[in-house]
């Protein structure tokens, strides 16, 4: 058994400096440790889905972080490590509890977990090591670490016993009272306008110095095909990651972070939205295009029209939030988006369908990682 801080010394040291994940009662001295820490940073995520999108935006803006879970949570982050962290060549620490593990009198909804973690992480092609339960193997498991993670960018794990980690006193989130924004009701038009439309008057609008993170589909598309700069980070999968991952840079970098989000990716990680809210980063417009569909899978129906994501940010703590569905109005949002700050949601709702279907970006996924990031390390 060791002391948090005989690991969290020599990690930062290698240089993960950036926590972020979901507790378990075998990580609560470790999360304790990084959230009272001047020397580190801990996000506390909604799910772990979200927390692998968070420390992707945070490795794009130059930490090396570390994601804490349980076994259990691995389901919840399989399609981000495999359809994010792979294709973009995005490394992270998986700090990964092992419930259920053989011998260990565990919950019954571990039983199965514990069992098939390993074989997770494999199908995953994600290498892993045991965590450290001794002083003699902390330096050669971190070491271990920074070597898979060096060889592909590629995310490695540790797995966590329990008792690997002598308890520690429960420290309180560091987090503001909460302060309610301002809600903006611009709904006037019942003709929508199309997405590429809103896509172009944003670009037009927006300062060019910012970062601009697509989700995946169609939006991404049509991102690319109105213009393709260094500065736009295109998700072709792990859908509902987009806002994690704006998140991610934002509260880790100076410059201007917008997300291009979509209806249906919103309302799969719609908790996301809690944790901008929570934390709260001046420098993040989040843009919301509700087409009411599923459009690049053929079109199938949201439940968006009976959502108001407005005031869903403004409950969450978003400091500004408009609704509208003209140009007009949209173009009002941006602009008072940029003098104000964030975070800002600018909910716009667009046309069901696009006039031509865009075509993929010609550009690989990894390579679009590495000019994004060496777009945020240009001061």
């Amino acid at each position: 058994m060791i002391d948090a801080d005989d690991f969290l010394n020599p990690a930062l040291q290698a240089g993960f400096n950036f926590y972020t994940g979901v507790p378990c009662s075998f990580l609560t001295p470790i999360i304790n440790r990084v959230i009272c820490s001047e020397t580190t940073e801990y996000i506390a995520a909604a799910s772990e889905g979200e927390a692998v999108g968070i420390a992707a935006g945070a490795w794009l803006a130059g930490k090396l972080p570390v994601i804490m879970c349980q076994n259990s949570g691995l389901g919840n982050a399989v399609n981000p490590l495999t359809s994010l962290n792979y294709p973009f060549k995005i490394p992270a620490l998986l700090i990964v509890t092992w419930r259920g593990a053989v011998g260990l009198d565990d919950e019954p909804q571990h039983q199965l977990m514990g069992q098939i973690t390993k074989d997770i992480l494999n199908i995953m092609r994600v290498p892993y090591g045991m965590f450290p339960n001794n002083k003699a193997s902390i330096n050669p498991a971190i070491e271990k670490a920074i070597s898979e993670i060096s060889k592909n960018n590629l995310p490695y794990a540790m797995l966590m016993k329990k008792g690997s980690i002598q308890n520690e006193e429960i420290q309180p989130l560091k987090s503001d009272n909460f302060i309610s924004g301002e809600l903006y009701d611009w709904t006037t038009s019942k003709i929508f306008p199309s997405r590429v439309s809103a896509i172009k008057n944003a670009l037009e609008i927006l300062p060019s110095d910012v970062g601009i993170i697509s989700t995946t589909g169609y939006t991404g598309r049509e991102l690319y095909e109105v213009a393709d700069r260094e500065q736009h980070l295109y998700q072709v999968g792990s859908m509902g990651c987009a806002a994690g991952m704006g998140f991610g840079i934002a509260i880790n970098s100076e410059k201007n972070i917008c997300v291009f989000d979509g209806d249906g990716a919103a309302l799969m990680k719609l908790g996301t939205m809690a944790t901008v809210g929570a934390y709260k980063p001046k420098n993040f417009i989040h843009i919301l295009f509700d087409n009411g569909t599923y459009q690049s899978t053929g079109g199938q129906p949201t439940v968006s029209s009976s959502i108001n994501f407005a005031k869903i940010a403004i409950a969450c703590g978003y400091r500004l939030a408009f609704s509208c569905n003209d140009l007009t109005h949209f173009n009002e949002a941006l602009n008072k988006s940029k003098i104000d700050g964030g975070p800002t949601l600018i909910h716009m709702r667009v046309r069901k369908k696009s006039l031509v279907v865009p075509g993929r970006p010609k550009i690989g996924p990894a390579e679009v990682a590495a000019r994004f990031r060496d777009f945020l390390a240009q001061e």
